[in-house]
Order: structure tokens, then sequence, then C-alpha cells
């Protein structure tokens, strides 16, 4: 069964219990997901308000974007699972002899990369989804307002998480280009959607 089709109490189980996936980087993704969500419904708790005639359109731009990245992130929360088992699988493969062991250590450095580019896509999805929500702050109904704060704390998470699963598969890539490249473009992506979320935080805290 997928992961996004299970209950949240069955969800939890797995979650907590010694299988091996889903881990942090599913849960990171999950959270962002829930964050992206709260956007979202204050976007629908705002359309065909009176008050903010003035704003329809760009809530309706904003929860438009919301609808597409609440899709994204609950599919990255079977994706980050999926390939943390292509890391698995290597262990399996026979390591008698020299060929053998070559084509499992090339097979580990490909899941390894794998592994890499899917918390690295999360990172980038969810920081798209960061600015989607400042974009709401100010300009959404503030009897809402305390949702945006959630959202932004539970955004900054999901980035923070899947930047830990980067690096720890970053780790053991002999590539150095590639752990270059995606270390220094996540390094990016995680200070940028930071400061951002703390932002919307402080604005929002500072509202109510």
């Amino acid at each position: 069964m997928e992961l996004v089709k299970k209950s949240l109490s069955e969800f939890a189980e797995v979650l907590g219990s010694d299988a091996p996936a889903p881990g942090g980087g599913s849960a990171a993704a999950l959270s962002a997901a829930n964050g992206i969500s709260l956007t979202k419904m204050v976007c629908e708790l705002t359309l065909g308000k009176k008050k903010y005639q003035g704003v329809e359109d760009k809530i309706k731009d904003i929860h438009k974007e919301a609808s597409r990245l609440q899709k994204e992130l609950l599919a990255a929360v079977d994706k980050d699972t999926e390939a943390f088992n292509l890391v698995s699988q290597v262990f399996d493969m026979p390591k008698n002899s020299d060929q053998e062991k070559l084509e499992r250590r090339k097979a580990m450095q490909d899941a390894l990369q794998e592994a890499t580019k899917s918390p690295f896509q999360m990172m980038a999805t969810i920081l798209e989804a960061i600015k989607i929500t400042q974009e709401a702050v100010g300009n959404s109904n503030s009897n809402a307002a305390s949702d945006l704060g959630v959202a932004a704390l539970l955004l900054k998470a999901g980035l923070q998480g899947a930047w830990l699963n980067v690096l720890i598969n970053l780790a053991g890539i002999k590539d150095e280009v590639f752990v270059t490249v995606y270390k220094d473009k996540g390094q990016l992506f995680l200070d940028q959607g930071c400061r951002l979320a703390d932002a919307i935080y402080l604005e929002v805290l500072n509202s109510l």
C-alpha cells in the first residue's frame, strides 16, 4: 500500500516501527505537505469573502499553486521511501567475485545518487511552497493568520529534514562534482527557505 493512502495511525505505526522505511525523509515530506495544505485552507477561507474582494484574483493564484504543491509533496512521501529502497536492494547483491564487487559498488553509487535527488527535489518544492505561503500573509483572512504561521513552521521543518537526507546520502558518494553541485545548491535552498519561513512566522506572530 502507498504510504499516503494509509490512515494517520497506520502511518505513525509503521514510521515508529523497526522497518527501515519510511524514515525521516518521508516524515519531512509529510510535514511540508501539511504546511502547504494549511496555506491552501487559508485561501479557501478567504475566497468569496466580501472583505477580501480586492485580493480575490491573487488568492485564486495562490490557491492554485498551493494545490499543485500539495500533490507534489504528498507524492514525495512515497518517492523518498522508494529512493531509500533502491539503496537497500544493493545490499542483497552478491559480492563473491571481483566483478560482482565492482558491480555492487557501482550500483551503490547509482542508488545513493538517486537517494540524494529525491530529498533535493523535495527541498526545491518546499522552497516554492514557502514563497507561496509568504504571498498569502497580509492578503488573506486575518482570522486564519495563525494557520499561516503554523504552515511556515511545518514547511521549514520539512526543508531542514530534507536537507539532512541530502547530506547523509552525499556522504557516501565518490563523485566529487556531483557532491559539490548538490551540496552548494541545497545550501542555497536551505538558507533562502529558512530565512523566508522565519520571516513569515515573525510577521504572523507580531500580527496576533
